[in-house]
């Protein structure tokens, strides 16, 4: 990243100007709350078109608060509720139901005012796009940002086609490989955490049929959480110990998928080895971490959702969490910067640095507990397991654990500030 006199930004009375890195799913929220509040947003994407990378996420209520702001896009979101939370564990030839919760949507709206939808993510970023473009935003696909130059009032991004567009101010969503993290920070080592995932979408399992339920099932050294992402469709991912796999997402080749399709874990009890046999489009990916930042921005750029905080997918809250960082974004430009205007810098430098002291806290400690899940779930040998499932067990009573729970689905905000 260059500071200079080369990027200069003086439109008199025109639009702030805004460019927002990435069109996966935390950008497009980001831009068009941008929009609607008066700025000018545009959109680049390293990819070509909407990705394949990534396979379904739950929504939940903390998320879905934030959505709900965005009229009428709720009511759109193609995906399907649970009903109830299942946990059950397969362990010495012994199968058990450990937890039974009632989590349907009349249950959740009651608690937080919203319910979890599983949703598959191209779908659910596709209705991103087709609203961010209702909303007359541009999006330009095939533009991978690799240089930012700084100057006292712009920024001036150059793409490694060899474009370049200025802009205000810079937010950097472009995800967990984020460019722009690079170009702020450097270049930074992901050390495997020694788990790997696969996982798949699958027709609904004959044990599962007339019962939309999100399912955690537990064996000796692996877990599988599923739920449904459609009326006949649920999504599945199993985490393993495993030597080191890499972090790409990639869709296994059609042997491998058979290998996985046939082996030991077809047999897996609660309907888990229906799933695997399964499994449509199965990938494989590694578990890594990254150092913990301690700041989110340089000057006239910062970093959001998974770009300033990746995290293991173990609490299903990366894109709740980043869903909030938007929320929080917004809030603080409207309290800074109300008529939406051509910040100065100083002016930046608060809603920045107000944005990260309020975020880098809360989602450094979901990065930490969403890690020792993860660990927690996949321990190996008979006893262990045992203690475990114990601990499973009576994690439903467990007043300290419910109202972490609560507070978690119940934010970013009672009253909204935007």
């Amino acid at each position: 990243m260059k500071y200079g006199q080369g990027a200069s930004f003086h439109l008199g009375m025109a639009k702030t100007r805004v460019i927002v890195v990435g069109a996966g799913i935390a950008g497009p929220v980001l831009a068009i709350f941008l929009k609607t509040r008066g700025y000018d947003p545009i959109m680049y994407e390293r990819l070509p078109s909407p990705g394949e990378g990534g396979l379904s996420f739950l929504l939940q209520p903390n998320g879905l608060r934030v959505l709900s702001l965005i009229p009428g896009l709720i009511e759109q979101i193609p995906g399907q509720s649970p009903n109830r939370m299942i946990h059950c564990s397969s362990l010495d030839g012994k199968e058990n139901i450990l937890v039974d919760d009632d989590i349907s949507p009349d249950t959740m709206r009651e608690r937080f005012g919203f319910p979890m939808i599983g949703v598959r993510r191209t779908e659910f970023q596709q209705l991103l796009i087709d609203t961010a473009k209702k909303h007359s935003i541009e999006i330009k696909w095939s533009h991978q940002a690799i240089e930012f130059e700084q100057s006292e009032d712009a920024v001036e991004v150059t793409f490694a086609n060899g474009t370049k567009d200025t802009a205000s101010f810079v937010v950097g969503c472009d995800g967990l490989h984020s460019n722009t993290r690079i170009a702020l920070f450097g270049k930074e080592k992901a050390n495997f955490t020694g788990l790997a995932q696969f996982g798949g979408l699958s027709p609904t399992p004959p044990t599962l049929r007339g019962q939309f339920a999100l399912v955690n099932n537990y064996a000796n050294g692996r877990h599988m959480v599923s739920y449904p992402v459609a009326e006949d469709k649920y999504s599945w991912a199993i985490t393993t110990r495993e030597a080191e796999v890499k972090e790409d997402w990639k869709t296994q080749h059609v042997e491998q998928q058979n290998e996985i399709r046939r082996g030991p874990l077809s047999d897996w009890g609660f309907g888990a080895g229906d799933l695997v046999k399964t499994g449509q489009k199965i990938v494989k990916y590694g578990l890594y971490d990254r150092p913990e930042l301690k700041s989110w921005f340089k000057g006239r750029i910062v970093l959001l959702g998974d770009a300033a905080h990746p995290t293991s997918p173990h609490l299903g809250q990366g894109a709740n969490q980043a869903f909030e960082d938007v929320y929080h974004m917004m809030r603080l430009l409207k309290k800074y910067n109300p008529s939406a205007g051509q910040p100065s810098i100083e002016l930046l430098s608060q809603v920045f640095s107000d944005y990260q002291d309020l975020r880098i806290s809360r989602t450094s400690e979901l990065v930490r507990r969403a890690r020792q899940q993860g660990e927690a779930r996949v321990v190996e040998g008979i006893d262990a397991c045992r203690v475990r499932d114990e601990k499973i067990r009576m994690g439903s009573h467990d007043d300290a654990a419910r109202m972490a729970h609560f507070e978690l689905l119940s934010g970013p905000f009672k009253d909204s500030e935007m």
